[in-house]
């Protein structure tokens, strides 16, 4: 997992959309920081940093320590909006987050052993069904992603969750051992093999012996 990373931030005396306007026309995105037990804190961060950390990936599985006027708090983003044109941040909730308690994570997945599986050399297609996990995780033992070892998959092989390995404390939220990817069979030797099939019907039915039509 990633260490948790440092985060200025200002106080906001006041809330609301037109308080939230004129945060971001000075160049800052407003945030909250609730949970914990404790009130919802009103909070302004600067806006380029923001943009920066949210488009750099791994945002929503990444603890902060949130300094605001040399208070410090421990907090995991749960969501963030974007402006749809310009990408620019437009707001941002924090969970506060304490140490040993669990949080609801997406993990990304990253696939390795690509090179080493038979399916794949054979011309077979990884076709992923989960391009993320959701897990339930010590909030202080987050994985930067989940990896998944395609080493030995062959053709027509489904890689189940219950075959990767998971953080220490690590749940899946869905309780089933769902499909994560599959080792897809190409057209052409699907094809191949359904006409392999039909020659050897049509040689077995030409050596069965036939009836000599007595009753």
């Amino acid at each position: 997992m990633s260490a948790a990373k440092d985060l200025k931030a200002s106080p906001r005396a006041r809330v609301g959309k037109g308080a939230a306007r004129a945060v971001r026309r000075e160049g800052r995105v407003p945030a909250v920081i609730y949970g914990g037990g404790a009130a919802p804190e009103a909070i302004s961060l600067d806006g380029n940093e923001t943009r920066h950390l949210i488009l750099a990936g791994h945002f929503l599985t990444t603890v902060f320590n949130v300094d605001v006027e040399g208070s410090t708090t421990q907090v995991i983003p749960r969501d963030y909006q974007l402006d749809p044109v310009k990408d620019t941040p437009l707001h941002v909730d924090f969970l506060r987050v304490s140490a040993g308690q669990t949080v609801s994570v997406e993990v990304p997945v990253h696939f390795v052993g690509q090179d080493a599986s038979p399916g794949l050399k054979a011309g077979g297609t990884l076709n992923v069904v989960r391009h993320a996990i959701e897990l339930t995780v010590p909030a202080d033992n987050i994985p930067d992603a989940i990896e998944v070892n395609l080493a030995g998959a062959a053709l027509g092989d489904s890689i189940h969750i219950s075959a990767v390995k998971l953080p220490v404390g690590a749940k899946p939220v869905i309780d089933r051992d769902f499909t994560i990817a599959t080792i897809a069979v190409p057209a052409s030797l699907g094809a191949a093999a359904e006409a392999e099939a039909q020659a050897a019907a049509t040689a077995a039915t030409a050596a069965s012996p036939k009836g000599d039509g007595k009753a």
